[in-house]
């Protein structure tokens, strides 16, 4: 009796840890001193939360189905270190919400999800800027802002990869949560498809989105106040020589009466010193078709930027980061000491930060 008592003891502790070893616990602390001067602002020092990567905490869980099929979910919360508080007001998971079903056909996934070219979350595609979607001003980000980063209500699907090529298409039904409850034609709605082809030191993605701002006077992806269809197009390029990766970015994003827009890039991360240093310079021009009448409508900005890692274990890492933005025709400083500070240090300013990013 004594046996069968702890043979069924033994049997009930490891179904309980086979069932725990599938949802893990996992997350990103991220703090940081930052000063910027931008856009004819006064220099400020500030204490920063995910500068360098978003602080967060996350569930993820899969279940094996057998035959290759397996259903998982993602549930991601943004927070801000600095203060505790929800960095998305109203949203549990403000950073990814998906329920997703996977097999040999590839992917399919539902949910709150990051964007194809946002930056982040599982869905990403974006290659070509070593800096990515990190460090503020540095950040591969569109001027134009044509595609949002997380949507609502969305599906994507990923294909399996043939020979180091993969696809993905996302749409999503309503970008925000005020399009929930409304109907279809007064949504805003997302679509994106993309291409990415990883294999050997190639990392090379072609992305193409597109926002139809429906129903709404300004969707917030834009200098300027249009519902009209925003498009945006990435090509990112990169090869890893083992000790150094030179990269190459281009954007090009347009919107009828709004913004018309270039974006060149050159980059690399090199190890050195038992960290990694990355580089990156960046060129943008082009034209506001939205501009008011008498303002400048002609776009420039270029910007230099660097940071260096250094693994302090393999969970933590410090960090430095230093760029510079110089803004002229309609984004100089007389018209960037307008905007919030957040959005004129891409175009007109500097940044210098010093942190540290845990990974738990």
């Amino acid at each position: 009796m004594k046996k069968s008592l702890i043979a069924l003891a033994v049997l009930s502790a490891s179904s309980v840890a086979f069932a725990a070893s599938n949802v893990t616990l996992y997350g990103v602390v991220d703090a940081s001193a930052v000063v910027s001067k931008a856009g004819g602002q006064d220099t400020t020092v500030s204490m920063n939360s995910g500068f360098r990567n978003g602080s967060r905490w996350g569930i993820r869980g899969v279940e094996e189905l057998g035959n290759g099929y397996a259903v998982g979910f993602i549930l991601e919360q943004g927070y801000n270190m600095d203060t505790g508080n929800e960095n998305t007001a109203g949203k549990q998971f403000s950073r990814e919400s998906k329920l997703y079903v996977q097999g040999n056909f590839g992917q399919l996934g539902f949910g709150r999800l990051g964007s194809l070219a946002g930056g982040a979350q599982s869905n990403n595609m974006l290659t070509g800027w070593a800096l990515g979607t990190s460090y503020g001003g540095g950040s591969w980000t569109s001027i134009a802002r044509n595609s949002g980063t997380r949507l609502d209500n969305a599906i994507a699907y990923v294909s399996p990869e043939f020979g180091g090529l993969k696809v993905s298409a996302m749409y999503s039904n309503g970008v925000v949560a005020d399009d929930n409850g409304k109907k279809w034609s007064d949504n805003t709605h997302y679509y994106g498809i993309g291409a990415q082809y990883t294999l050997g030191g190639f990392k090379n993605s072609l992305i193409f989105e597109a926002v139809d701002n429906k129903g709404q006077a300004d969707a917030g992806y834009s200098l300027a106040k249009s519902d009209k269809t925003a498009y945006l197009i990435n090509l990112g390029l990169g090869y890893d020589f083992g000790t150094w990766t030179p990269m190459f970015a281009y954007q090009y994003n347009w919107q009828d009466e709004g913004v018309k827009a270039n974006i060149f890039g050159l980059s690399a991360a090199v190890k050195l010193g038992g960290g990694t240093a990355k580089l990156g310079a960046r060129y943008a021009f082009g034209k506001n078709d939205g501009a008011l009448e008498g303002a400048e409508d002609k776009l420039r900005v270029w910007t230099l930027n660097a940071a260096y890692e250094y693994p302090l274990s393999k969970r933590t890492t410090a960090w430095v980061y230093g760029g510079y933005a110089d803004g002229s025709k309609g984004l100089k400083k007389e018209y960037t000491k307008h905007m919030k500070a957040s959005d004129a240090v891409n175009y007109n300013g500097f940044q210098f930060a010093v942190g540290m990013t845990h990974n738990f």
